[in-house]
Order: structure tokens, then sequence, then C-alpha cells
């Protein structure tokens, strides 16, 4: 399995995009090529690669489901939870993530299948899930993004 290669498949939330090529992400979706993109890791010792997890929060991120936390170094991590996505993300370790459509538009199956060089599907199909819960943390606070 090649890392740079565009993945469609169902994350712990939506339909998504993976690749550890953020700029592939950003050009099919159309957005500036620099824009930061979530990164899903599959364990917190992977995560401690990233970044420093606060201590003040390190229980309530070892326990979150489907949340994303940007952290201080301005970045947002989310720890997969979800068994299915758990194990194709466990291939790669981290992968950036992003949801499967245009920014700002609807998932298209069509397009997302265009737009991908690998489909990972399973007998459920895809939807269009929750977004994830966003918070902001940084060393002394937390607070909620979305």
């Amino acid at each position: 399995m090649n890392p740079n290669k565009i993945y469609l498949t169902k994350t712990d939330t939506t339909v998504g995009f993976l690749s550890q090529d953020y700029k592939k992400l950003n050009k099919i979706k159309k957005r500036a090529l620099n824009k930061k993109n979530l990164i899903e890791v599959d364990r917190l010792n992977t995560l401690k690669n990233f970044t420093r997890v606060p201590d003040k929060f390190k229980k309530q991120i070892r326990r979150a489901k489907k949340t994303t936390f940007i952290y201080p170094n301005g970045n947002s991590y989310r720890v997969v939870k979800d068994e299915r996505h758990l194990e194709f993300l466990q291939k790669f370790k981290w992968m950036y993530s992003t949801s499967a459509n245009l920014s700002g538009e609807k998932f298209d199956k069509k397009w997302a299948f265009k737009m991908s060089d690998i489909i990972v599907e399973d007998k459920e199909g895809f939807f269009e899930g929750e977004a994830s819960s966003i918070f902001k943390i940084n060393n002394y606070k937390i607070k909620r993004v979305r």
C-alpha cells in the first residue's frame, strides 16, 4: 500500500479522502495547497511523534471518540477509535484526512470515485455522516470550536 496515494474510505465520522500527501488532498478539494489538514493517528503513541499532549487534557484526549483536537502547535489531530477505520489506518500509522467532497459541497459519489486512486469500501457502502467535534486546547484551557 502506497501512503502517498489518495484513498477514498469511510472514516470514523464520514466518507473521506486519506493520504500522507496533504498537497494532493488540497489540490483535489480545490483549496490552498498550504492549508492544514486533520491528521488521523492510530494511537496515542503515534500522536506523541507529532505534538506534545498537555498533561491537563491527556485523559480527555485518550477517551474521546469522534473528536478532533487543535493543539498548541496549530495542527489538528484525531486518535481513531472506530474498529473498522482503525484497521485501515493501522497499516499507515497516520494519514492526512479530509471529507470526500469539494469545499462547501455535499458528498458526490461519482466525483469522489473519480478523484481517488484507491477505493476502500465495505459491505455497508459510503454515507455522509456527522462531522467530528472540534476542541482547541492549549496548556491551560480547552474551547469548543464545533
